[in-house]
Order: structure tokens, then C-alpha cells, then sequence
């Protein structure tokens, strides 16, 4: 507990950012990872031309801004279901090459993943694959502690509490606070320190 290694952080929008953006795109509503999720199981994956933002480049890091971008153009092009599973389908590759990539990096003994993404089935499924071609343990909160990145932080401060590690109430309150201050900066204009 407190002693993280940042391997990689995003560029631009996030994961759970882009599933939020693309629902509104396509009407879908919010909160949009379920909805989009929900549209993708009646759709067709390979259906809509996507791009793979950084599948295959030597940086470590995320960008989804660009495949939010490109939904944006397509989205009168085709039904609302084919680019729902195709965008997914395009998360889904962006997150196992980088994590492929950030794995080759690490003497790790498992995959852990949180937070609103990690409930949707075919990253889960498909990260849990991973992890098994690695030899590795796969670790993922129940489903309905998947939600929000609230759970984890909120469970974050409980394991702290319980270690006797506090700050007090005058602590000032920072909305972005990097897990691994002493990372590598990233660039981009949107880079999540």
C-alpha cells in the first residue's frame, strides 16, 4: 500500500471517458459504458472502420480521443448498434496491446483492473485471457463495485485509515492527485497527472 509504479497514464481522454462521449454520440444515454455495452451486444464489431490509437507504437500510454473523434464522423454513416460494438471491439484492442506491452515491462504475479471499464464483460473477458497467456492471477472487483472510480478510492482511504495513515482536516484537497508523483511526464494536451 503506497508504493505505486506508474507504467503508462493517457494522452488525451481516458477509457471510461470515450465510452461516456460515444453513448451521447450515438444517443444512448448515461451513463454510457453500460449503454454502450448494451447496443454492442446487437451489433456488429467489424462493421464500422475504426481506428486503434497507438496499438503497436513503442509508447506505453492511451489515447481515446482520436476514436471518439472518428465515431463522431460515422456516426450517420451506420446503425447506431454496429458502431456501439465496433468501438468497443477498437477499446478492447487498444487495451490489451498496451497492457500486452506494459506486461513485457513488469515482473508482475497478477492483473489487477478497476473502475467503470473493468464491468464491461468483453474488456473483463478479455483481459482475464491475458493474463492468463501470462501465466498471471486475474483480479477485478465485483461488478457492482465497478461502477466508479469512487469505490476504489473510497476503499483506497479505508486500507490507509485502518494502517493508521491520515492527514489532517486543514489537508488540502487536489482533484488529480498521480499515484507515482516521481513518473515520467507524458505528453499531450490533456495528459492526467
Amino acid at each position: 500500500m503506497g508504493r505505486y509504479r506508474r507504467l503508462a497514464t493517457t494522452i488525451d481522454d481516458a477509457a471510461g471517458e470515450a465510452f461516456d462521449k460515444t453513448a451521447k454520440l450515438l444517443g444512448l444515454g448515461f451513463p454510457g459504458g453500460p449503454a454502450v455495452e448494451k447496443a454492442a451486444a446487437l451489433g456488429n464489431p467489424r462493421a464500422v472502420p475504426l481506428p486503434r490509437p497507438l496499438v503497436g507504437s513503442s509508447e506505453p500510454h492511451f489515447s481515446f480521443a482520436g476514436l471518439k473523434s472518428a465515431v463522431a464522423r460515422v456516426v450517420d454513416q451506420y446503425k447506431a448498434e454496429d458502431i456501439a460494438a465496433s468501438f468497443q471491439q477498437a477499446v478492447i484492442d487498444c487495451l490489451l496491446d498496451r497492457t500486452r506491452r506494459a506486461l513485457q515491462s513488469v515482473d508482475a504475479t497478477a492483473l489487477v483492473v478497476a473502475g467503470g471499464v473493468a464491468a464491461n464483460a468483453g474488456v473483463r473477458n478479455a483481459l482475464e485471457r491475458l493474463a492468463g497467456e501470462h501465466g498471471m492471477r486475474f483480479v477485478a472487483p465485483p461488478l457492482w463495485l465497478c461502477t466508479d472510480n469512487a469505490a476504489m478510492i473510497a476503499w483506497a482511504g479505508a486500507e490507509r485509515f485502518a494502517a493508521g495513515l491520515t492527514d489532517p482536516l486543514d489537508f488540502p484537497a487536489r482533484p488529480r492527485w498521480p499515484l507515482d508523483p516521481g513518473a515520467e511526464k507524458v505528453r499531450g494536451a490533456g495528459v492526467k497527472a
